[in-house]
């Protein structure tokens, strides 16, 4: 089974692949100039949509939280509305009672729902007192979410104008470096996109200038030059580990 590459079946020479790396790098160079325009505005587009969902999400809570505090309220509403209907009823049977025993038996038990409405109107107030309390930071979340929602808005329309003006420009260079990468096998791409992401400005392949590597300027042997020349192999430098390619007049 034939699992060479997914470069139609083109068996590219090295030397050809190190050439598609340097087109690539090139290419994927510009692209990094047209994303630098953009600056810090994805970032920033990311990080207020993080913001916004996170408001909504404490707006969610805070409204759960008030439902919750009107539920406990009018449940002990209903508790002092039938400990009045007991005591109501306990004192007309005082009315009717036959000795002192079963007098002050309800006289107890009036006494208990006194208590018992004296917690819930404790309760009450404590209720409404949280309640003005979540209603303040729901106010000051929406205010807050207004505010974010609305510089959201601004960077996004600015993050999508310069995607508007690029696009065109992207998805050609994006056709090229399609073109480039098919002549590269996985390993040498998974190699490539390492050392990129680890390299300042992006630079993976770099020429010999002067003699020297013209990413980390360290001066690479005669003997070394020659092998890069000759493109038979991948040759790396030996102090910054990006791809070496001769220099473009060469």
């Amino acid at each position: 089974m034939a699992t060479k590459k997914k470069t139609a079946e083109v068996d590219y020479s090295m030397y050809e692949k190190i050439v598609a790396l340097y087109e690539l790098q090139k290419i994927d160079s510009q692209i990094d100039e047209i994303n630098k325009v953009k600056g810090e505005l994805p970032l920033e587009v990311e990080d207020l949509e993080d913001t916004v969902e996170g408001l909504n999400t404490r707006l969610d809570n805070i409204n759960r939280e008030i439902d919750e505090l009107a539920s406990l309220t009018k449940q002990r509403q209903r508790e002092i509305e039938e400990a009045n209907a007991l005591i109501a009823r306990y004192k007309e049977q005082q009315d009717n009672v036959r000795n002192n025993r079963e007098y002050e038996s309800l006289e107890k038990e009036i006494e208990y729902q006194l208590l018992e409405i004296t917690l819930a109107e404790k309760r009450l107030k404590e209720y409404a007192a949280a309640t003005k309390v979540k209603k303040a930071a729901l106010d000051s979340a929406k205010e807050e979410l207004t505010e974010r929602q609305a510089d959201l808005d601004v960077k996004r329309q600015e993050l999508d104008s310069i995607e508007s003006e690029t696009a065109d420009e992207v998805k050609e260079l994006a056709a090229k470096a399609k073109v480039a990468q098919a002549k590269i096998d996985e390993r040498l791409l998974s190699a490539y996109g390492r050392i990129r992401s680890k390299v300042r400005n992006g630079l993976a392949v770099v020429t010999v200038k002067r003699d020297a590597c013209s990413g980390c300027f360290n001066r690479i042997p005669p003997q070394r030059q020659a092998d890069i020349r000759l493109g038979k192999k991948l040759i790396v430098c030996e102090y910054c580990g990006r791809i070496l390619v001769p220099g473009d007049e060469e």
